[in-house]
Formats: C-alpha cells, sequence, structure tokens
C-alpha cells in the first residue's frame, strides 16, 4: 500500500507557490508540476483566475494572495503574466514572481499591442469571438477561444492530439478586456523575477516572451515545447520554481 504525500506546512519564511493559469486554460494545466512540488513540502495554491481583463484579474488575484499568511512566489503562465505583474504591486507579501510563456508588460502597455509584434505568434488568425453578458438589458461584451480545429496547432503542439482535443473541448474564453486593458507599474522593477520560455511558443510567441524576461531582468532557461510547456516539461518548470522560491526563502544563519 502506498502511503499518501501529504503537503507539509512552509517553515519560516518559505514561500506558498501560487500557481495561476492563463487564457484558455484552468488550474488543472499545473497538475503536472503541483504534484511534483507537494512531496517537496511546498504549499502550493491554484486558483481559479475569472478570465475577464487586467484590471479585474489583477484586483482578484491580489485579493487571494493578501489573505494567504506569509510570503507569496507567484507564478503565472500566458496573458496572466499581466495579471502578476500588476498584482503584486498591491499584495504586498509576494516576494518573487515566475513567469512561465508569459507576457511581462511594462506600464501601458497592452496585450493586443505587444501581441501583434511577434513573428512567432499565431494566436492572432485562430481565435474565435463570442459574447459574454456583461449587465442587465442584454448588454454583452466581446470574448475569445482559440478555434478547437487550430487548439493543437497553436497551443499545445507537442502534446498527444488526444490530450490537446480533451484541452480545446474545456478552454475557457478570455475577455477581449485581457488584451485591451492597460498595465500598470510592473511589479518585476522591484521584485525578483524567474522566466521559462518556450522554444515553440506559437501563442504568446517565444520571441516576445524572451524580450519581456530580458526587459524584466529575469534569470531566464529556455525548454524545448509548446505554448504549454508546464504541462508538456513539468520538470523543467518545476526545477526553475524551485530554484526561485529557494532564492527568496531567508536562510536560517
Amino acid at each position: 500500500m502506498t502511503a499518501t504525500v501529504e503537503p507539509a506546512p512552509p517553515t519560516d519564511g518559505t514561500p506558498t507557490i501560487v500557481l495561476v493559469h492563463g487564457a484558455f486554460a484552468d488550474g488543472s494545466s499545473w497538475n503536472g508540476v503541483i504534484e511534483r512540488l507537494q512531496p517537496q513540502g511546498y504549499v502550493v495554491l491554484a486558483p481559479a483566475n475569472p478570465l475577464r481583463g487586467v484590471v479585474a484579474d489583477s484586483a482578484y488575484l491580489a485579493s487571494v494572495v493578501s489573505q494567504i499568511d506569509g510570503t507569496v512566489l507567484l507564478v503565472r503562465h500566458s496573458c496572466g503574466g499581466a495579471v502578476i505583474t500588476n498584482a503584486a504591486t498591491n499584495a504586498r507579501n509576494v516576494v518573487g514572481l515566475v513567469y512561465v510563456a508569459a507576457f511581462a508588460p511594462d506600464v501601458d502597455e497592452r496585450l493586443g499591442d505587444v501581441a501583434a509584434t511577434s513573428k512567432d505568434s499565431l494566436l492572432g488568425t485562430a481565435q474565435v469571438q463570442r459574447a459574454y453578458p456583461t449587465g442587465p438589458g442584454g448588454q454583452t461584451a466581446p470574448e475569445f477561444l482559440v478555434d478547437p480545429a487550430r487548439f493543437r496547432e497553436v497551443f499545445a503542439a507537442d502534446l498527444p492530439a488526444e490530450r490537446a482535443a480533451v484541452m480545446a473541448a474545456t478552454q475557457r474564453p478570455v475577455a477581449a478586456a485581457a488584451f485591451s486593458d492597460r498595465s500598470g507599474p510592473p511589479a518585476w522593477k522591484s521584485l525578483p523575477s524567474w522566466a521559462v520560455v518556450a522554444t515553440a511558443d506559437k501563442a504568446a510567441g517565444s520571441d516576445i516572451v524572451r524580450s519581456m524576461a530580458r526587459r524584466a531582468g529575469a534569470d531566464t532557461v529556455e525548454a524545448e515545447g509548446s505554448h504549454v510547456v508546464m504541462v508538456s516539461q513539468p520538470q523543467a518548470v518545476l526545477e526553475l520554481i524551485v530554484t526561485a522560491a529557494r532564492a527568496v526563502t531567508p536562510s536560517d544563519g
């Protein structure tokens, strides 16, 4: 009989690791990383991200993080890099940022404008627009999905077709505000940061992720993988997260 491994409470100064999913995904996209972090004793949280825009999502995440006892290492995928960049300025217990195939915008930048400059991204040609209700009177606002027929090509090319098809069927739409909201003062200017660049990222675009990580001064590693590198290469992502967690944990001495 195999014993169940329960995550141990953090030692003094060990951060809680908060894993935040990006557009077209949910918290389960972090399962492979969580399964590797918990046996090492890390306390991990993968909250649901509303995906209603940079401003709304950042406020929500800042609220979640501010209610966690002790310090927090924020890890974010995809367009959610903008969310941790903004949320960490309002959650004073955040001690570090990890960007996984994620944008790291500067003040006043819009993800839609930034993404349009990528030579690697195919996302703009693969989105399908829908609408969601925003209030009384039948008011709506636009949101986007990835065309299921192109989901694997754009999002998960290094995963088996069957798994990519399941991800396409369960994807969560992202509001257009995620691409049109202006980013606020970036937390990466005051917090240490790390980044994983997926070399075959056709969603965010490897070129944009790499250049933003460089601008943020992030300690960067590159991994052969698609946009969902945390799914296809969870060990590589785990190793960088653990490196970051150890770096922001005060030594006993």
